[in-house]
């Protein structure tokens, strides 16, 4: 009998299972900030069945969740009416405690070069801000450069508080955008960084969207390989963006366009539809706002950039969507990186004040194509977003084109009256057509009233 012992006491422990530690991902940790609403999720690692239970500083309530039989746990909590600072602790056969976490509003800041800038490149803005930056409601979460071929559950990056000594590395765009925020709800502010210059947007765009359109797929096939940034669909999204997609945000701002130049034909549709996967990765019709790109010169072709902002335009048309225009904030057409990054930052702030928050602020939309119409020799165009007058700087309107039934665009004389610009050339008798700021490079003069540039347009297909 006594040989048997051995055998019995291996099936004794087979019948037991065994503890292991309970483990989180990145993006949960001390310092971060939980997205305000009535729930928030969190999510974790541990042994198969495993019991885990979460409790929150000024809360009296214990949640408690189970593992599943591959190990994964996933409990939503309510959120702390106050701001905090909260300590959370996640407890199974091990207890992990996270101290200074905040309740208050997450952004997502993502796209290329544009958005990653910060004081590390040079930004003058940002070394001038830097030393007043000490800010224990912003916080940071800056996502290192990674991709994938799959979907990934890991990443590894921290959340950080505010301080000169981060800032200078944050984006930006990103660090003016939540600044701005916090100034006007004053709430805790979290930011998470996930770019990277060069990127097109299709490696941005969850797996299968691009391989599954024919369009999309025959366009990604166009994007040249480069040494410093991926090319392929999909797999920044997998390693940048999926890991965080169960962490519940308040919405996305976007900087991004400048590599999709080349092929702007399909970028609209690319863009709305990369929106869409995020949203349904998200469970959320996320609120999703971004720059147009800047002039630039783009080499050879004089327009192909002003497709590019076109297709932008029309994806402002997405739900819950909403574009700034950039044309009037930069100093030097050569340059891909234009320095006043804080303006940009400030006014996809107030697009979100508007219609996320529903603040009353200064007007928040760029003036934009309604309507026009042949007077005679002359063209009148109507604009939408327009709330007393359009206005030009140092002079008459800059940047109009017509054209008669023939095609050929030549420079134009505009004059403003109120919220509408009438167009004309003696070239042109019988006009058909007018371009505005239609042209890779162009900087016009024209602006609402209330200092927003007007948004560059064509009447002709």
């Amino acid at each position: 009998m006594q040989r048997f012992l051995p055998l019995l006491a291996v099936l004794s422990l087979m019948a037991v299972p065994l503890a292991a530690a309970v483990r989180l991902p990145a993006v949960i940790g001390s310092h971060m900030v939980l997205q305000r609403g009535p729930k928030a999720v969190l999510w974790g690692w541990a042994a198969a069945a495993e019991t885990v239970a979460v409790s929150i500083s000024g809360s009296t309530n214990t949640w408690k969740t189970t593992a599943s039989n591959g190990g994964r746990w996933s409990i939503e909590i309510q959120t702390p009416q106050s701001a905090g600072p909260h300590t959370l602790r996640i407890k199974g056969a091990n207890e992990i405690v996270l101290e200074d976490v905040m309740v208050g509003e997450v952004w997502v800041c993502s796209g290329q070069s544009n958005m990653e800038w910060s004081g590390d490149q040079g930004l003058t803005q940002s070394k001038e801000e830097a030393p007043r930056a000490t800010n224990s409601m912003i916080r940071f979460f800056y996502i290192p450069k990674a991709t994938s071929a799959t979907p990934q559950d890991h990443l590894s990056a921290r959340w950080v508080v505010c301080s000169p000594e981060e800032m200078i590395h944050f984006s930006a765009v990103g660090y003016f955008f939540g600044k701005h925020l916090h100034e006007k709800l004053g709430v805790p502010v979290g930011l998470i960084n996930s770019n990277w210059g060069g990127t097109p947007a299709e490696v941005w765009t969850p797996s299968g969207i691009v391989d599954e359109d024919p369009d999309l797929r025959a366009a990604a096939a166009k994007l040249k390989p480069f040494a410093w940034w991926p090319h392929e669909p999909g797999v920044a999204y997998n390693a940048m963006i999926h890991p965080i997609t169960p962490f519940r945000i308040a919405g996305a701002i976007w900087y991004q366009g400048e590599s999709n130049v080349p092929t702007h034909g399909t970028y609209r549709k690319l863009f709305t539809k990369m929106i869409d996967g995020w949203r349904a990765a998200w469970k959320s019709e996320l609120p999703f706002y971004f720059a147009q790109i800047a002039p630039y010169t783009y080499g050879e072709d004089p327009t192909r950039a002003a497709f590019l902002r076109e297709a932008q335009t029309l994806a402002a048309l997405h739900p819950k969507t909403g574009m700034v225009v950039t044309s009037d904030l930069v100093d030097n057409v050569k340059d891909i990186h234009p320095q006043l990054k804080r303006e940009v930052g400030e006014r996809l702030a107030r697009y979100a004040l508007a219609d996320t928050y529903s603040v009353a602020g200064p007007e928040h939309r760029s003036p934009t194509y309604r309507s026009h119409r042949v007077e005679g020799s002359s063209v009148r165009v109507e604009f939408d977003a327009v709330p007393t007058t359009l206005v030009s700087r140092g002079g008459p309107p800059t940047h109009f084109k017509v054209a008669s039934s023939d095609g050929r665009f030549v420079e134009a004389k505009a004059v403003i009256d109120g919220k509408s610009v009438v167009v004309s050339s003696p070239e042109v008798p019988q006009p058909v057509a007018v371009r505005f700021a239609f042209a890779c490079d162009a900087i016009p003069n024209l602006f609402s009233a209330e200092g927003l540039p007007v948004n560059l347009f064509r009447t002709d297909r």
